[in-house]
């Protein structure tokens, strides 16, 4: 003997809607949320080491692209202004770190006159920066 059914299985559909706001909020959220460390300005590919070593906070930073262009906490600068530039740090603080960043291309020339600027000034601790060959 076959009972009857009091309920019947309806088949719905499925409503994504809410589904699509809470992705497109969770979107949002991360693309606010998110810090993306861009370095602003000069590319500069530096020679690959395997020694490295890493340097005290007290730094200046010079950087010489691959064209010989020179600069100085990202302005250009010419070998005068970059004098009187160590000048002044030098006077500020006299432990002072030169910092400096070539491009592998650049001429040997200008990280000499570059050097030899600081060392005219004072700054006697000089850096060249690289990157890990790992």
């Amino acid at each position: 003997m076959r009972f009857k059914r009091r309920y019947s299985i309806i088949k719905g559909a499925l409503n994504i809607t809410p589904l699509i706001d809470m992705v497109f909020l969770q979107l949002i959220y991360f693309m606010l949320t998110s810090s993306f460390i861009i370095q602003p300005g000069l590319k500069i590919n530096l020679p690959r080491t395997v020694t490295t070593e890493v340097l005290p906070k007290n730094e200046i930073t010079v950087s010489i692209s691959a064209k010989g262009t020179i600069f100085y906490n990202d302005a250009q600068v010419t070998i005068e202004q970059l004098e009187r530039l160590f000048f002044e740090e030098t006077v500020k603080n006299a432990d002072t770190t030169l910092l400096i960043k070539g491009d592998e291309k650049t001429e040997y020339g200008i990280a000499v006159t570059v050097m030899d600027t600081a060392r005219k000034r004072g700054i006697n601790k000089i850096a060249v920066a690289t990157t890990s060959k790992f």
